[in-house]
């Protein structure tokens, strides 16, 4: 596709962006070693991120009063606690574990690449996380987005058709000039179906050794590149 159509890229981050699963892990595994809390910590993570979309579907829905990411992971990660028998954690413990997702490591890929695309294009990140949780990550693991969409600007959650039509809306651009950059072939479709052009690269790791899902491109996305710095070469950054 050529990248002159093309004036914004609008970034997936959970998986795309960023490595939550490995980040998390890491954290839990070290919170816990200097506390003396043994627990299956990755056991604990696929958990926690497993309960992810059902919680924003339940909003999605209506059947529960729109709410942050930040406070749905809060509210999944204090079930979490009873149900994995980790005993002992206060409120300030709990606090931090919850703030990991904003602590979460970019992928090898991610700072280069993203640098290279903003010299030509304007870029943000377009997630379910939510504003101040974007910001944090942004600041901690360096991301260079010249904007932030978190899905509380618009009170939806993807693939709700507010959330892409909103990032164009708040960019002025149409959608066609707006590229929805994802290594997940749903959040593509969603995109595709309101017009915005689509490109696709994997992250095979993101799950875990088990991952069976988005290892490939699904449909003919507008670019399929291999990460974040391919991508950047086939639109010409």
């Amino acid at each position: 596709m050529r990248g002159d159509i093309i004036k914004a890229l609008v970034f997936d981050v959970f998986g795309t962006i960023v490595d939550w699963r490995s980040s998390l892990i890491a954290e839990l595994s070290a919170f816990g070693a200097a506390r003396g809390l043994a627990a299956d910590w990755p056991a604990l993570v696929d958990a926690w991120r497993g309960a992810y979309a059902p919680s924003l579907d339940r909003v999605r829905r209506g059947a529960r009063a729109w709410a942050p990411l930040d406070v749905l992971h809060r509210e999944t990660l204090d079930r979490l606690v009873q149900e994995f028998g980790i005993a002992g954690l206060d409120e300030a413990a709990l606090r931090h574990i919850n703030r990991g997702w904003h602590r979460l490591r970019p992928w090898p890929d991610a700072v280069g690449g993203l640098g290279r695309l903003k010299r030509r294009f304007v870029i943000a990140p377009l997630s379910n996380g939510n504003l101040a949780l974007l910001t944090a990550m942004a600041k901690q693991a360096g991301l260079p987005w010249d904007a932030i969409f978190g899905a509380d600007l618009f009170r939806h959650y993807k693939p709700d058709p507010e959330t892409y039509l909103g990032a164009c809306a708040l960019l002025d651009l149409p959608p066609q000039e707006v590229m929805m950059v994802a290594a997940h072939n749903a959040d593509l479709a969603a995109a595709r179906a309101l017009g915005l052009a689509t490109a696709f690269f994997p992250r095979p790791g993101e799950y875990g050794p088990g991952q069976v899902r988005d290892l490939t491109a699904e449909a003919a996305w507008d670019v399929v590149a291999q990460d974040v710095e391919d991508l950047a070469a086939r639109l010409g950054a």
